[in-house]
C-alpha cells in the first residue's frame, strides 16, 4: 500500500514539472487568454448541442487554468443574462492543470437546449430565454475577457449550461 502511495506522489510531482519547469505556475489573467465559444458541427441531439470553449494564451509567459470556466452569458449590448454552470463530471475524472504555454489552448465544452424550455419559460410563441451573443470569462488570475457566441443562440431552462473541465 505505501509503494503504491509513493508511486502516485512520484508521477504527480514528475506530471506538475514541464519540460524542466518548476510546478509552480502563475494563474493565467484574462489579458493573457483570447476565447473562442463555437457551435461543435454534428452535434445537436435530443434537444440539445454542444459549443465548444477555447482559451488560447496570447502572451509571452507559460500561466495555468483548472477546473470549471467561470462565465457568464450576455444579450447583444453586453447585459447580463441568466446563467447556470452545472459541472459534468464523469466518474472518477478531476479538475486537470492545464499549463498554457504562449499559443498554446485549453478547452472546455458546454451542453445546453436552445430550444426546449424549462420550468416557468414560455412553451409557445417565444424564445425560452433571450438570445447569448457574447460569454464573459472570468480568467483564475483575475479580470474578464470576452467572446462572441458564434453562432448567436438562446440558453434554455433559465441559462443551464453543463460544462466539463478545461483540458489540454
Amino acid at each position: 500500500m505505501r509503494a503504491a502511495v509513493l508511486a502516485v506522489v512520484a508521477a504527480a510531482a514528475l506530471a506538475g514539472a514541464v519540460g524542466g519547469q518548476s510546478a509552480d505556475v502563475s494563474s493565467c489573467r484574462a489579458s493573457q487568454l483570447s476565447p473562442r465559444f463555437t457551435y461543435v458541427p454534428g452535434s445537436a441531439g435530443a434537444g440539445n448541442v454542444v459549443y465548444q470553449l477555447t482559451v488560447t494564451n496570447r502572451s509571452s509567459s507559460l500561466c495555468a487554468i483548472t477546473g470549471l470556466p467561470a462565465v457568464k452569458l450576455l444579450g447583444r449590448t453586453g447585459n447580463p443574462l441568466p446563467t447556470h454552470v452545472k459541472p459534468v463530471f464523469r466518474p472518477g475524472l478531476t479538475a486537470v492543470l492545464v499549463r498554457l504555454a504562449p499559443g498554446g489552448s485549453a478547452k472546455a465544452t458546454a451542453r445546453f437546449s436552445p430550444d426546449v424550455p424549462g420550468p416557468g419559460e414560455p412553451v409557445s410563441g417565444r424564445r425560452c430565454e433571450p438570445v447569448s451573443y457574447w460569454l464573459r470569462l472570468t480568467a483564475p488570475g483575475g479580470g474578464v475577457t470576452k467572446a462572441a457566441v458564434r453562432p448567436a443562440t438562446p440558453v434554455c431552462e433559465h441559462g443551464t449550461l453543463q460544462m466539463t473541465v478545461y483540458q489540454p
